[in-house]
């Protein structure tokens, strides 16, 4: 990634090998430039030169010069395999269900464009070029939510990308709903005739569920972080026991993120006078208060997890068949989404125990036989509710994510007349993974809230640490405390909307090395 200072604009070069989260992030949230890298342009040309090559000689290979799936063994005269691609698209475009967000098909189109810059997919340069020209001009491709099994890649979701390159289907530019035609045309583009393998270079690939998958990620690591800030805010309003939280206690347990979230519980509380030591008030805490290094911890090591293979995935080819630089064509299930398919699985169970024990500390605020504190927080308990509903909404969150987190990666059911026997379902497990975390992001913010309220009940706001401090003002920026009964919901969305988006004085606030 490279910032264009003529013009003050961010460039993100696309050559299928150095792509990064943060790059392909100020694509979809930024609206950064794509470029094609010159290594690039000269593998897709080359790759390019043997399609065309094996298309004259007739060779058998894979969906250029055969049907596809189970109809893989039906010859394709030469003149016909520009139609095969076209037929092929069309009849793909079968999905589904409610039209993926637009920050989605800016980030499927960034990551197609950049496996297609790995010169491996066969594609034409003036093909890949649209894709990009699409990208920088905000033509949005229409695509639907579901119908992908995440095996032979997301066919449907990216077939209905690629009509729009056709110059058919829909999309969504400057914030109108329009054929693909004129998109294009307002654009000051035009839509191109599928030659050879494009079609099938086009949506054979993983690019739909990597694509939720990465948002999911990123917003799952801002809903870490402030889940470690709320389990700060209620550790200062309940006077937890810090103790738990030793270096030299938690050094006997050698998992890295277990020590990460103790250093930065330690940091954050530093200046508390709030918090005690084993004895002073309780030898020790319950276990979703003593136990936050190891729980938060296990759900960063699973955060871990779906990064390494989410970023894996990013500059991988997924096409099938393969153009190898020495031009043989292999075929190969390059395209099967279960690595993307398992990750996403993992990384539900992360936020959805981010959510569950942040849910458990809201009920020990709320209930008074656990917390010492007015019931629910109310200030005329029995004439108001207080912060009864409040976590009422947490339990449901978090029983839905319950539901939610069951693996999708174990389902398979068998298409193309049993020709594609196993396939992945990561695309319905990138989906259930950000709504996951959309749920752990809200019941977060409801434990924010309440932790909020039981300061004010203690007037204590003035012996936080100073981290503390500044979480609560960022917090009753949103939900001023209450001084009576008064609707909630705005003020969960509106806090938990700050999270996923990476607001918060909890974002950047990480020590590179343990400073309590």
């Amino acid at each position: 990634m490279r910032l264009n200072r003529s013009v003050v604009e961010l460039v993100v070069i696309l050559d299928g090998e150095r792509l990064t989260r943060q790059g392909l992030m100020a694509v979809t949230l930024q609206r950064a430039r794509c470029e094609l890298s010159r290594d690039a342009v000269k593998r897709v040309l080359a790759s390019r030169r043997w399609v065309e090559r094996c298309v004259q000689s007739g060779d058998v290979v894979y969906g250029v010069t055969t049907g596809f799936g189970r109809l893989a063994d039906r010859r394709i005269a030469p003149e016909d395999t520009g139609d095969l691609q076209v037929n092929l698209i069309r009849s793909h475009a079968s999905g589904v269900g409610a039209a993926l967000p637009v920050e989605v098909v800016r980030t499927m189109l960034a990551l197609r464009a950049n496996a297609l810059a790995k010169g491996v997919s066969g594609i034409r340069l003036e093909t890949l070029r649209l894709l990009i020209d699409m990208l920088n001009r905000g033509v949005h491709p229409v695509v639907p939510s579901q119908g992908s099994l995440g095996a032979s890649g997301d066919l449907a979701p990216l077939a209905h990308m690629a009509l729009v390159v056709m110059g058919e289907g829909e999309a969504e530019y400057q914030g109108a709903i329009l054929s693909g035609r004129e998109a294009l045309r307002r654009a000051g583009l035009t839509p191109v005739k599928l030659a050879a393998k494009e079609g099938l270079a086009l949506i054979n690939g993983t690019q739909m569920m990597t694509a939720v998958g990465v948002i999911a990620l990123t917003e799952a690591e801002r809903v870490g972080l402030a889940a470690d800030a709320a389990a700060v805010l209620t550790l200062e309003a309940l006077r937890g026991v810090v103790s738990a939280f030793d270096a030299d206690l938690l050094a006997v347990r050698p998992h890295p993120e277990l020590q990460e979230v103790a250093a930065r519980l330690r940091r954050w509380l530093s200046g508390s006078r709030r918090v005690t030591r084993q004895g002073e008030i309780r030898v020790q805490d319950a276990y979703s208060l003593r136990c936050i290094p190891q729980i938060h911890g296990a759900s960063w090591q699973a955060w871990g997890y779906a990064r390494e293979r989410i970023e894996a995935e990013l500059n991988a080819a997924t096409d099938n068949p393969i153009v190898l630089a020495d031009g043989r064509i292999l075929s190969g299930g390059q395209f099967h989404g279960q690595p993307i398919a398992i990750a996403m699985d993992v990384l539900k169970l992360a936020a959805a125990e981010w959510a569950s024990v942040s849910e458990r500390r809201v009920e020990r605020l709320v209930n008074p036989h656990l917390s010492g504190l007015p019931p629910f927080l109310a200030r005329r308990p029995g004439l108001e509710s207080g912060l009864m509903i409040a976590q009422y909404t947490a339990a449901s969150l978090v029983s839905e994510n319950k539901v939610l987190a069951h693996p999708a990666s174990v389902d398979s059911i068998p298409s193309s007349a049993g020709q594609e026997d196993h396939v992945s379902m990561g695309a319905a497990a990138a989906r259930q993974a950000r709504e996951v975390v959309s749920n752990a992001a809200k019941v977060v913010a409801i434990e924010m809230i309440c932790a909020s309220q039981a300061l004010a009940f203690q007037e204590a706001e003035g012996n936080v640490g100073p981290f503390a401090r500044t979480c609560l003002e960022h917090v009753r920026a949103h939900a001023p405390v209450l001084t009576a009964d008064a609707p909630l919901g705005g003020a969960i969305e509106a806090l938990a909307a700050d999270v996923l988006a990476g607001c918060g004085p909890w974002i950047g606030a990480v020590p590179s090395a343990d400073n309590p």
